[in-house]
């Protein structure tokens, strides 16, 4: 799907979030790379195969002490 150069990291590549944006709707929560991952605002993946990736919520501060 990329046509600039250097291309962007394909969608399953480690670092594939730092793709260009190819379309942005924060009013619906959700940005389209130009490697055709999706990403949604609660940090959730689609890629373009259709698997997803969960979000990756970072933790709070009573989950650290809980789990120390």
């Amino acid at each position: 799907m990329c046509q600039h150069q250097p291309p962007c990291p394909s969608a399953d590549s480690a670092d594939r979030e730092s793709a260009r944006l190819a379309a942005h709707h924060p009013e619906q929560g959700w940005s389209l790379l130009c490697n055709g991952v999706v990403l949604f605002e609660d940090t959730g993946e689609l890629l373009p195969d259709g698997s997803a990736i969960a979000p990756q919520r970072p933790r709070t501060a009573d989950q650290v002490m809980t789990t120390a």
